[in-house]
Formats: structure tokens, C-alpha cells, sequence
């Protein structure tokens, strides 16, 4: 009998074995989104120092290219603030305040983008993702989830924005407190409440859309922009020339690949995290190949229809996931409904008050601030735990905060590589320092002495676990540790290699060294249940390979002992 298997398309994957059912709720979730990314598109390109118009330009083609060629079912790719501001920094220099070759140099910029995208995925460059580690990503989500609410705060109170970090954001508001618009602080906290309020209530309801056409509604009933509401304005209507931006050069575009690599760095980070958050929610998995593939489309397609960089974006996708959406069906609804905007509806936004938009982002963002699981990585740090689970529990935490406090201080950019720089020198640590077990025997099993006190080592016999490869970096600190658990009555040290899958020749030397330095006390050294490639890497070390007893198990080894004893 035949097995059938079934292989994710190439294209539009994410639509696969859709159902019926579904179509209603993401079409809700598709109107939910497009009445938040219409007016944050807005803003975003405004960040990006490019007309407001090339950020619903971006939106179509990256909705439509991604849904084709991502992983995930609930990610919105379109402009976002961490990527247009990057977008702002690094184009500057190049544009020597030409105002129309800033635009093309942006415009550039998502193209070259798209290209490093493209050929990342391509060469499945994904496994990059595998240095980020799940608490880093924690960590850069909420550090990131909190930039974009404090970045939201002056337009949801009517005050003047402050330029900085997010400590430095968080102390403007604070002075400009008493210089806050009465009605902006009405509308903008009346709209949040009540995007709260629908979303834990009434969670069929969407409340994001409900809240921006109620918000369009009060301005053209009352005036309200007249009293001093601040709102979207003008849009400019149709739709953008195709092609590459005019007015690059050749010597612009290689220009722009070192730029280019650092968007992409940190619209992979935004987009996996939250495309991983959504995925693990519904119960399936992205494929980090695939992303770098749909984010490399998503840009280029955005460049070649003059829009700005687009990346994953954290807020949408919250927003995206809360209305209900099931496929990327909902992102393909948001590029029509956007198609429809730029030809027929921009009037229509031209009234949608500041402070909503920022109510319907901050309630879309707030679940992402994930202090819990922070204060769980914690508690579990705090824990009295074995030396290699404890210093694992700190790195954890540690990495956590540092992407967290690199991103609320340095940035997006800086934060992440912060994060991942901790990690990474905190698992060289943790690699340095592996556990090594005492055993003793419970059963038929032999089970670490620290988690069974009430067990007690063999007469004279110390058997010991390194649970670890050993090699270079950690050879010194278990040679250390054998030796500091040797005591006047031991005979004999069995080192247990079934949790020890490979060794390099200093492993190796290391092992003989140990095992002379035994003898000179009379006690015998021997090794149980090497795997893997150790036995080769012992035989072929150089000078001959190193000479170690080597046993089945540590019964054999054991045993052997007796036998000795009683010949």
C-alpha cells in the first residue's frame, strides 16, 4: 500500500487546504487591517522622509508577494516605523538633501533590499535565525512592542513627540503632560477603551475597525478636526509607475547593498517574531527560509512600484491575528481594499483622527508586551538548579533583557545585535562550562547524584557524565572537576560518554592526561559507552591515537574491576 504525501506549494502556501469557512473571518481581518495600514502607511513613509502616498505604494505589492511566497498565514508585510526610520538614517548621507534623489535613493533602497532578500533565501540563509534564540526574540518583541506604544502616546494625547529612545520619548511625554488637548486626550483614551473594551467582550466583534470609522464619523459630524483634532489630511489619488526609480546609478545600487543588509536584518527579526508569536498561537510552523524569500519579494516588488522598504510588521499582524485571520487570505484582501483606497478612497481617511490610530495600534501592540514570560525566564534563574541548568537559565534571562534594554535605548538594530551578542558570548560560557555528573545507580539506571541526594556514589568507584561534547574550549574545567571529586578512598573513575557525542584532539589529550595523572594516585581510569565519532577521534589522535580502556557500559566496566579484584 502507498503512502500519499503532501508538499506545501511553492507559491501561496499558506493557502493550502483552505477552507470555506474561513473566508468570512479573514475578510473581517482583511477590512480590520486595511482600516489600521492605510493611515499608518501614512506615517510611516512621513518617517521615511518620503511623500505620504509611497507608503500605501509599498503596501499592494508587498501584501501580494508575500502572501505568494512566505511561510506564515497571519504576518502583514507593509511599511513599519523601525524600518522607514532606518530607511531615513541611511539614505541621508547618500542624498545630499536633494529632496527628489532622497525619494529615488528610498525607493532604491527596497529594491536593493529585495535582491539580498531574494538571494538570502536562495541560498537558505535562514538557519541565521537559529542565533536568535526564543528568549532574544522575547526580549526584541517587547522592547520593540514598547517603542512603538511610547511612540504612539503624543498623537493619542495631542503633545509634541520627543526625539530619542524610548527613556528619552517616555520623559517628553511626561513634560508635555500639562500642555496635553483636552478633546485629543478624549477621543484618544475614549477609542482605546473602547478597542479594549470590544476586544475582551466582544471578541467577534472587530473592534479596531469599529473604533476607526466611529472616529471618521465624530469628524464629520462635529467638526472636530475644526477644534483643534489633529487628522491623517490629504492623500493623493492613483496609482504608482511601475519600474526601476529614475535617476540610479549603477555605483547607487552597489552603494546601497551594505544599507540594504541591515534593513533586512531587522525586518527578518521583526517579521519571524511575529510571525512565530501568530504561528505558535494557531498551531503550526514558519519556515525561515520561506520569510527571507517573501520579505526579498515583498521589498522588491515595493521598489519596482516606487514604494519605500516594507518588513514584517509586529502591530498589523497583532491586529491581523485578533480579528480572526486564518490565511494570508486577509493580507490579499488589504492589497485590494488599498488598490480601491488609492483609486477611489483617500478622502475617506483624510478625517480619521491621530489619536484612534494611535489607540488602535497600541491596543493591537500591548498583548506583545510579554512580561510574564520575562518574569517566568527569571524565576527560573532564580531556582537553586545544577550548574549547567543554572548558567543556561541565566543566559536565557540575561539575553532577554539585553535585546529588550538594547532596543528601548540603542534602537532596533543595535538592540537586536545587543541581544544576539549577549547570547552568543553567554553560550561560549555556557559551552566552556558543561555539567559533569556524579552518578549513582538507581535501578537499572544511573541518574545524576544532584537531583537524587538520597543516592550515594559506589564503594570507591566515582562514575562520572559530561554532559557535553569535549573538546577545546571545556577540556581544563572537566579535567578540573574530575579531580576535585577524586577523595583518599577512590580506586576508580568511569567516565560515562553516551551524553559526550563528539571530542577533538584536545578532548582527547586531555582524557590521557587524566588518565596518567589517575594512575600516579592508583586509581584506574576508564571510559563507558563512547558514541559517535569519540572512539575515531581517540584512535586517530596524533601520535599514535590515545590508549584509553574503553567498555560497553558501566556495568562492563565495573565488573571488569571485580574481575580483577578476584583473579
Amino acid at each position: 500500500m502507498s503512502t500519499r504525501h503532501t508538499h506545501t506549494p511553492l507559491l501561496f502556501g499558506s493557502l493550502a487546504g483552505y477552507q470555506r469557512a474561513w473566508l468570512r473571518p479573514d475578510i473581517i481581518a482583511g477590512l480590520t487591517v486595511w482600516a489600521v495600514l492605510v493611515p499608518e502607511a501614512l506615517a510611516y513613509a512621513t518617517i521615511a522622509g518620503v511623500p505620504p502616498v509611497v507608503g500605501l505604494y509599498a503596501a499592494v505589492p508587498a501584501l501580494v508577494l508575500y502572501a505568494a511566497a512566505g511561510s506564515s498565514r497571519h504576518l502583514v508585510v507593509g511599511p513599519m516605523s523601525a524600518t522607514a526610520a532606518l530607511s531615513a538614517a541611511l539614505i541621508a548621507p547618500f542624498a545630499g538633501g536633494d529632496d527628489s534623489r532622497f525619494v529615488a535613493l528610498s525607493v532604491g533602497l527596497a529594491v536593493v533590499t529585495g535582491l539580498v532578500g531574494l538571494l538570502a533565501g536562495f541560498v537558505r540563509l535562514g538557519f541565521i535565525a537559529s542565533f536568535i534564540s526564543e528568549p532574544v526574540l522575547k526580549g526584541f518583541i517587547v522592547g520593540l512592542a514598547l517603542t512603538i506604544i511610547i511612540g504612539q502616546v503624543p498623537k493619542l494625547l495631542g503633545v509634541e513627540k520627543g526625539e530619542g529612545n524610548f527613556f528619552v520619548q517616555a520623559a517628553a511625554v511626561v513634560r508635555e503632560l500639562g500642555s496635553a488637548d483636552g478633546l485629543t486626550v478624549f477621543v484618544g483614551l475614549l477609542s482605546l477603551a473602547l478597542v479594549l473594551a470590544v476586544k475582551r467582550w466582544l471578541p467577534l466583534v472587530p473592534g479596531s475597525l469599529l473604533v476607526v470609522l466611529l472616529g471618521i464619523t465624530a469628524v464629520a459630524l462635529f467638526g472636530l478636526d475644526d477644534r483643534g483634532i489633529d487628522i491623517v489630511g490629504h492623500i493623493d489619488a492613483g496609482l504608482p509607475s511601475v519600474g526601476l526609480p529614475e535617476g540610479m546609478r549603477a555605483e547607487d545600487y552597489l552603494d546601497l547593498i551594505g544599507p540594504a543588509i541591515g534593513v533586512l536584518l531587522i525586518g527578518f527579526a521583526e517579521g519571524l517574531g511575529a510571525a512565530k508569536t501568530y504561528a505558535a498561537k494557531a498551531g503550526y510552523t514558519v519556515n525561515a527560509n520561506r520569510e527571507l524569500t517573501g520579505l526579498g519579494a515583498a521589498n522588491l516588488g515595493s521598489g519596482l512600484c516606487s514604494g519605500m522598504v516594507v518588513n514584517g510588521s509586529l502591530s498589523k499582524t497583532a491586529v491581523n491575528g485578533g480579528a480572526g485571520a486564518k490565511t494570508q487570505v486577509s493580507g490579499l484582501t488589504v492589497a485590494v481594499l488599498t488598490v480601491l483606497t488609492l483609486l477611489f478612497l483617500t478622502g475617506l481617511f483624510e478625517k480619521l483622527p491621530e489619536a484612534t490610530l494611535a489607540a488602535v495600534v497600541i491596543a493591537a501592540v500591548v498583548e506583545l508586551v510579554d512580561f510574564a514570560s520575562l518574569a517566568a525566564l527569571y524565576r527560573v534563574w532564580t531556582k537553586r538548579l545544577g550548574s549547567i541548568y543554572g548558567v543556561a537559565a541565566r543566559a536565557d534571562f540575561a539575553a532577554a533583557i539585553a535585546a529588550m534594554f538594547g532596543v528601548l535605548l540603542f534602537d532596533t538594530l543595535p538592540g537586536l545585535i545587543i541581544g544576539i551578542a549577549v547570547s552568543m558570548l553567554l553560550l561560549l560560557y555556557r559551552v566552556s562550562k558543561p555539567h559533569v555528573a556524579e552518578l549513582a545507580k538507581s535501578g537499572s539506571r544511573w541518574v545524576d547524584i544532584a537531583s537524587h541526594p538520597e543516592l550515594h556514589p559506589s564503594d570507591g568507584v566515582i562514575v562520572v557524565r559530561v554532559e557535553a561534547g569535549l573538546f577545546f574550549a571545556n577540556a581544563d574545567h572537566v579535567r578540573d572537576r574530575i579531580d576535585d571529586l577524586v577523595t583518599d578512598s577512590t580506586s576508580m573513575i568511569i567516565l560515562d560518554a553516551e551524553t559526550s557525542p563528539f571530542i577533538d584532539v584536545s578532548g582527547a589529550q586531555m582524557l590521557e592526561q587524566l588518565r596518567d595523572s589517575l594512575a600516579r594516585k592508583n586509581i584506574v581510569f576508564r571510559v563507558a559507552r563512547d558514541v559517535g565519532q569519540f572512539g575515531d577521534v581517540l584512535a586517530g589522535t596524533p601520535g599514535g591515537g590515545v590508549k584509553l580502556d574503553v567498555y560497553q557500559s558501566v556495568a562492563e566496566a565495573m565488573a571488569d574491576r571485580n574481575d580483577r579484584r578476584s583473579s
